[in-house]
């Protein structure tokens, strides 16, 4: 915390809290936070509502003009994506309450996901650490450009067209199993694309894909870990192309994939999974940015929420651009 958002000498600390009313009961984070204002010694927190075609972004603004010590947002993974966008230069920390399907970033972080009050409480009484926002800078068909934050994952191509698709509920509890449907259509109709590719300042290369994902933490939906050496805070984007030729190497895909996480548990598993030769269907590479150039416009994904087909796209990455409120220990 610095000394601009830090409550004057002998003032109790203040905390904007933007909900999604749709996530989360507002009756009952109501209760827990004022429960956890009792008893950590805080004032009346400022309360501020998503509105249904804004997702947070709005909210998180009116939020962090306030000047509060702490922003608790509580909503899905798309509520924090939009919340981060709009705040993260405000260096205001920012804690997750999650309330969504999926609360990716929360599990990746091994936030609380199942008690309301205790991850309230941990909001009020934990420390802030240094994350990194990744950055999407895309461009359409028609030259139009914008760019948009992600802190989980970034998904071209079939992950796009999946996360548009498939049922969040159902990935969530089957994981693999959800995506079965989905994948048996891209391997039946050819769903492939070219893309011209670079990674930082290397030479651009050419490659035909199935679907491509930029991370900046590694684990998806049902626990599956798709990036291992993927870190949150580490200045680097994960990326992984998916580029099997048969239905072979869709199932030895979701082979490595469901024992990657068995693996990354321990330390011998670890050196297992350092050691294990790539899959030929499976490409993976680090950087600080990748660009891309795609033939044909492809679906593109943000943190789960699919924001339209682009023609290009650059990914890039803030170290540290984020300070997000963990509990303390």
């Amino acid at each position: 915390m610095t000394d601009e958002t830090r409550a004057p000498a002998g003032a109790r600390p203040v905390a904007a809290v933007v909900h999604n009313p749709v996530k989360v009961s507002t009756a009952r984070l109501r209760a827990a936070v004022e429960q956890a204002e009792q008893s950590h010694g805080w004032a009346p927190s400022r309360w501020y509502e998503t509105a249904a075609d804004d997702s947070g972004a709005q909210a998180a603004r009116d939020a962090a003009a306030a000047r509060p010590d702490l922003i608790l947002v509580a909503g899905g993974d798309g509520t924090v994506r939009a919340v981060a966008e709009a705040m993260h230069e405000s260096s205001i920390p920012l804690a997750l309450l999650p309330s969504g399907t999926a609360n990716l970033l929360a599990r990746n972080l091994r936030l609380r996901t199942t008690s309301l009050p205790r991850a309230v409480s941990d909001a009020f009484a934990g420390v802030d650490r240094p994350i990194d926002v990744a950055f999407a800078t895309m461009r359409t068909a028609d030259g139009a450009i914008r760019r948009k934050a992600f802190l989980v994952m970034a998904g071209i191509g079939l992950d796009a067209r999946m996360a548009a698709d498939t049922d969040a509920e159902l990935k969530r509890r089957i994981g693999w199993g959800a995506y079965v449907d989905p994948i048996a259509r891209s391997i039946l109709g050819g769903a492939r694309f070219d893309l011209r590719y670079r990674v930082d300042r290397s030479r651009a290369r050419s490659l035909t894909a199935h679907t491509i994902i930029v991370g900046n933490v590694g684990t998806v939906t049902a626990g599956l870990l798709l990036m291992p050496d993927a870190v949150v805070d580490d200045g680097l984007l994960d990326v992984v192309v998916f580029k099997p030729k048969s239905a072979w190497g869709w199932v030895q895909i979701a082979s490595r994939f469901t024992t990657n996480g068995m693996f990354q548990a321990s330390r011998p598993g670890r050196w297992v999974l350092r050691n294990t030769p790539d899959l030929h269907a499976l490409r993976y590479t680090q950087g600080r940015r990748f660009d891309a150039r795609f033939e044909t416009p492809q679906l593109l994904q943000l943190d789960g929420d699919v924001v339209g087909e682009v023609v290009s796209v650059a990914l890039t990455v803030q170290h540290h651009g984020l300070l997000l409120r963990t509990p303390r220990g």
